[in-house]
């Protein structure tokens, strides 16, 4: 994973936990959460627009080979 180990991602967490406090902490998560959630909702619908681009681009190509 992002070629990150075990004891780095240990490091990373202390660091996070003696810059935020214990009691932010899950505030925090769920907001990336939250975060990571609208992104790839926003991905998702980025890539039906270009699918639904691409196929109406590809109908509109066949129909002037006719």
């Amino acid at each position: 994973m992002f070629g990150l180990g075990m004891p780095e991602l240990i490091v990373i967490f202390l660091v996070i936990l003696l810059l935020f406090g214990g009691k932010n902490l899950p505030g925090i998560a769920k907001g990336i959460g939250k975060g990571i959630k609208e992104f790839k909702k926003e991905v998702k619908d980025i890539k039906e627009d270009v699918d639904s681009l691409e196929e109406s681009i590809k109908i509109d190509s066949d129909t002037q080979k006719s």
